[in-house]
């Protein structure tokens, strides 16, 4: 479905900020990108919908295709037409908006032959996933919660009918609890609708616990990768994302930081 074949990334024709970064996402799959801030993680996803334009920036090297076909020199609305669709980082929700009325701007740039399909039925999925939305519908989006905003981005997505759902820090300043209740509907919408999705988070933890499959970033590059199951795992993994020692303690952060210094999984 989606190859990453070993892309560079440009900023102002000056700033490299991806190095060679290669990954896979197939039909169905759910996707884990981990890494700290400033690792490439976002850069990573702007690559593949085409947000890189509006950045100055352009992939330099390498190639991002679909299904074969590349799309990296596409721009962002070309792309959700092909079927792939951004939840950002914040949100960004249009805050004067009603929640549905910003559910229904996901369908502005979708196929031209999915364009007549039902608009309710497409509501009533959203609804279907998001429950509490529904009682929310005409409640001026910019009054929400975090966790509701959150919905409301993810839903209108939803009504864009992406094949491919990108995934940008969606636990992004949310309570543990609304966390957990996020990524619970994020793997429901996948087992349910099909939806192949590639997921940026610096919660390891929920990341790994849904993912199928997982890479981990650095500086700009992929350092590790493998089935989330095995990832969830490793000891590296447990030790500088998950905070936990080879015999389960929990270690400080001044601890964990020394993981810059070893980095073993470059060796």
């Amino acid at each position: 479905m989606l190859k990453v074949n070993n892309i560079e990334v440009v900023y102002s024709d000056v700033i490299l900020v991806l190095r060679g970064v290669s990954l896979r996402v197939e039909a169905g799959q759910i996707v884990a990108l981990l890494g700290a801030n400033g690792a490439g993680k976002s850069t990573t996803l702007r690559a593949v919908s085409g947000m890189l334009h509006a950045l100055e920036g352009k992939v330099t090297r390498g190639a991002v295709e679909l299904d074969g076909a590349r799309i990296d020199r596409f721009q962002a609305d070309e792309i959700v037409r092909l079927g792939i669709a951004q939840v950002f980082e914040g949100r960004r929700l249009f805050g004067h908006l009603t929640t549905e009325e910003n559910l229904l701007s996901g369908m502005l740039f979708r196929p031209e032959s999915m364009r007549a399909a039902s608009v309710q039925r497409d509501l009533e999925q959203v609804y279907h996933f998001f429950p509490r939305l529904k009682d929310l519908r005409k409640r001026v989006s910019g009054y929400l919660s975090g966790g509701e905003q959150q919905m409301v981005a993810i839903g209108r997505a939803l009504m864009a009918r992406p094949r491919l759902m990108l995934l940008d820090e969606p636990s992004l300043g949310l309570a543990p609890l609304l966390v957990q209740e996020i990524f619970t509907i994020i793997r429901q919408i996948n087992q349910e609708s099909g939806v192949a999705m590639l997921l940026v988070e610096q919660n390891a933890t929920v990341a790994l616990s849904i993912a199928h499959e997982a890479y981990v970033m650095e500086t700009g590059r992929i350092v590790l990768n493998g089935p989330a199951s095995q990832l969830m795992e490793n000891a590296d993994i447990k030790e500088f994302y998950l905070g936990l020692t080879q015999v389960g303690e929990r270690k400080s952060y001044r601890e964990v930081k020394h993981y810059k210094r070893r980095k073993r999984w470059l060796g």
